[in-house]
């Protein structure tokens, strides 16, 4: 089996980043049961690859209103 390669992923921004380059994450949808996440400020940086599952219940959460700021 292959592993995806985030750096042919297409990568969005959060919609919680400013246009002023501040902290920003990134995410990349369509690969095989992972979500690649990196820093926006270093494209070419590493990414953290988490599966799929795992993403979507934190991302749950998150809109759940179930975490501290």
């Amino acid at each position: 089996m292959s592993r995806p390669d985030p750096n042919d992923a297409a990568w969005r921004r959060s919609s919680y980043s400013n246009q002023a380059g501040g902290d920003c994450v990134e995410v990349a949808d369509g690969l095989p049961a992972v979500v690649p996440v990196r820093d926006s400020k270093v494209p070419h940086g590493p990414a953290l690859c988490f599966e799929a599952a795992a993403w979507a219940a934190f991302i749950g959460e998150l809109k759940a209103g179930n975490h501290r700021p």
